[in-house]
């Protein structure tokens, strides 16, 4: 009973019971696979939370209306609310910024180099192993709706999942043909309304209430094109647009960058290559209007979540789930001369990502640790009380175990020992080579990024006086120290994990290599 006559006292029972919530969730998953198997046996089924993973695509991690450097016409009144009522992630990041490695990162809990899916042109290698496997064999029913995007030529239902919704490589933003288990059907209207329409449909009446749940929502948005839905379009056309501080082609933009970085403005992914002149026959529009159609489009997303969380609150069952949002990867709009991802700046390799779970996660908690895509599986197995297999083999070709650790306790305000930095790792692709491949290391402060391939000098940021990683400080004789001693834990951490046998991959695919000449 609360105690009224008590603030304080009420505060305390309050915090007790989240804590009893999350130490529930957490005695589950330490129980093992065989306490679990006999307890499910005895009672029939699961007592682990809910689930409902959203997944959205070059949602960066800034764009969310209560980010401080937010652009401050921008709407996102349920992610804000998923952040007032749970938890923002305020430092979450990818270990590969790239849609289908980022992808297969988040499903099985490891790093690109050992689930081997290192480009967006090829499905997943056979064998490869998704934690919703480790769900299913614990009882849960478990459904897949949306953007897969390991391959672009099929969109077969994949082992772990009882229910699938899907559809080839990119999509389409409107009238979508979806693979309903197996049956295709076309529909009429806007992609991401329309996946919101088959989750909710799912939840509603197609699923045993018997059984707990695991919903993976993976909408197709924000993913360029960006393509507002109707009620949204135009929505922002008035908004000035702020342009980033090292988007200008300057001597003190680029005085100390690699030589890479400036070329790549030239690149299919560069600003100076949306610039088009008359006979350019570039369907890249202006920045101000990419900028602002981004923005729209992410507007759409936020309502489509929103409709998520509406109907879990609506049935009661927001009290028994877990709600977890992140986007695949980040994407720079303009910064360093860019709009796209792959390389490892800030815009490019941190993501959004808030949880909500009344019961269990204080309302406005801010996790600062470091945490990545890899984290995501073990996290969502904890939550069910599953334990996670054993870290990743690197002595075999397709391990099955995971490199990332559950945050779990970080959601429920536990103080537990976590990493003080991350690796990150993008390979040369063909089909976009203006970016080479990429290994870096970043901790609280600094950041050391190596490239591989290309005759250029390395980067070391201190992101602490320089956030926008203007100044490339590779060179200055005082880092000397700092910079080496990055350089050999970078590399003893990658060669320990396997990381060092890069693949060659055969050419497939379009190959978008055309730069523009310098005006």
């Amino acid at each position: 009973m609360t105690d009224k006559n008590n603030p304080q006292r009420s505060s305390f029972n309050r915090r007790d019971l989240l804590r009893s919530a999350c130490r529930g969730t957490a005695a589950l998953a330490f129980l093992g696979a065989a306490g679990q198997s006999l307890r499910a046996a005895r009672r029939g089924k699961s007592h682990g939370r809910n689930i409902v993973f959203v997944l959205s695509d070059d949602h960066r991690y800034d764009f969310m209306g209560f980010m401080q450097d937010s652009p401050a016409f921008l709407e996102t009144p349920n992610m804000d609310r998923m952040a007032r009522q749970g938890a923002h992630l305020a430092n979450a990041f990818v270990s590969t910024s790239l849609c289908s490695p980022s992808r297969a990162s988040i499903l099985t809990g490891q790093y690109m180099h050992h689930h081997r899916i290192a480009d967006n042109q090829r499905p997943e290698p056979e064998g490869t192993v998704f934690f919703p496997q480790h769900l299913q064999r614990q009882g849960y029913q478990t459904a897949f709706i949306g953007k897969w995007h390991m391959g672009h030529d099929h969109d077969a239902p994949r082992p772990g999942f009882d229910h699938w919704v899907s559809f080839k490589g990119q999509g389409a933003y409107f009238d979508p043909t979806l693979n309903i288990n197996n049956t295709r059907r076309r529909f009429e209207g806007y992609t991401t309304d329309i996946l919101t329409d088959q989750a909710l449909a799912w939840l509603k009446d197609g699923r045993d209430t018997d059984k707990p749940f695991f919903l993976y929502l993976s909408f197709k948005a924000v993913h360029y094109p960006f393509q507002p839905a109707e009620r949204y379009q135009g929505l922002y056309g008035k908004e000035m647009v702020k342009r980033p501080e090292t988007m200008a082609n300057t001597e003190r933009n680029y005085q100390t960058q690699p030589h890479w970085v400036r070329e790549r403005r030239y690149s299919i992914h560069g600003v100076d290559h949306m610039e088009t002149g008359q006979y350019d026959n570039d369907p890249v529009p202006s920045f101000d209007e990419l900028y602002k159609q981004y923005c729209e489009t992410v507007r759409g997303l936020d309502e489509n979540l929103g409709r998520v969380l509406k109907y879990l609150d609506e049935t009661g069952l927001s009290k028994s789930t877990l709600v977890v949002y992140m986007g695949d990867n980040g994407f720079e709009l303009g910064e360093h001369g860019f709009y796209d991802k792959r390389d490892a700046f800030e815009e490019s390799i941190r993501v959004p990502m808030l949880a909500y779970a009344p019961g269990m996660i204080e309302p406005g908690t801010k996790v600062t640790e470091m945490v990545q895509n890899i984290d995501i599986a073990p996290t969502l197995l904890a939550a069910a009380g599953v334990q996670p297999p054993e870290a990743a083999d690197p002595s075999t070709a397709l391990g099955t175990g995971m490199d990332g650790q559950s945050f779990l306790p970080l959601l429920c305000g536990q103080s537990v020992r976590w990493r003080d930095h991350i690796l990150y790792e993008y390979y040369w692709e063909w089909n976009f080579p203006a970016t080479p491949t990429t290994f870096a290391i970043r901790s609280d402060r600094y950041k050391y990024i190596f490239y591989h391939g290309v005759w250029d000098h390395d980067g070391f940021y201190d992101l602490q006086t320089d956030p926008h990683e203007r100044h490339n400080l590779i060179n200055v004789p005082a880092y000397n120290e700092k910079i080496e001693t990055m350089k050999k834990q970078l590399f003893d951490e990658l060669e320990a994990s396997g990381a060092l046998d890069i693949p060659v991959r055969r050419p497939l695919g379009e190959r978008l290599d055309q730069r523009k000449n310098r005006r």
